[in-house]
């Protein structure tokens, strides 16, 4: 998220967060492309007028590395020919402000999903149903009643279609970039996650390669 209105960059921060999004903040051009350059992220939600580097500067980076991350540009501009300029960018999004913040989340999970392999907005796997709209779970038909961590461990887990996840790549995906990367957060949140998904196992552990849900 990048925008130079730190409380409305802070608030859509926490906003991505309660919907079990891992997000980091940037309130200038350079601060997002320096952080795009060392993270890993499926979106980039990013306001056109920005000092020091604006959300266009930084869409067209973006593209002219070909990177995998999902371009979604917000201004306050409501001309079609400032939108299509935005899409001309690189951008895959576009949304004016205000904007309905449910509508916000609604656009970044779509993108989310486009990344590199596409997948659906419902993922199941060992008897797990996980609906990413309207962020509920079950296992065999059994309501799981799952915090933003356990619910956005899951996904990852499940998205990654049986191949393993190390806990370097859950605290990226998960948390944010001011998590302690010797923390134990991933190791609690997945036994809390397992004992909530029940008998039989559904989160492996892959020895000295991170946890699995499914088969390779």
């Amino acid at each position: 998220m990048a925008d130079d209105e730190r409380l409305l960059a802070d608030t859509i921060a926490v906003g991505l967060r309660r919907a079990a999004m891992a997000v980091d903040v940037a309130y200038d051009g350079a601060q997002a492309i320096e952080k795009i350059q060392v993270n890993r992220y499926d979106v980039a939600v990013l306001d056109r007028d920005m000092p020091g580097g604006s959300g266009d500067d930084v869409c067209r980076w973006v593209a002219e590395q070909q990177l995998t991350t999902r371009v979604l540009l917000l201004t306050a501009a409501v001309g079609v020919y400032d939108r299509v300029e935005g899409l001309g960018l690189g951008a895959d999004d576009y949304l004016t402000k205000p904007f309905a913040f449910a509508e916000l989340v609604a656009r970044v999970q779509a993108l989310a999903r486009r990344t590199a392999p596409a997948l659906p907005p419902v993922l199941k796997s060992e008897g797990v149903v996980l609906d990413v709209a309207t962020r509920t779970a079950s296992r065999d038909g059994r309501a799981l009643e799952l915090t933003n961590k356990e619910f956005g461990v899951l996904h990852t887990l499940m998205r990654a279609q049986g191949q393993a996840v190390t806990t370097e790549d859950l605290l990226e995906q998960v948390w944010d970039e001011h998590t302690d990367p010797f923390s134990n957060v991933v190791r609690v949140t997945v036994s809390t996650l397992r004992r909530k998904l029940g008998e039989p196992p559904v989160v492996q552990t892959v020895p000295r390669a991170g946890y699995r849900v499914g088969q390779p």
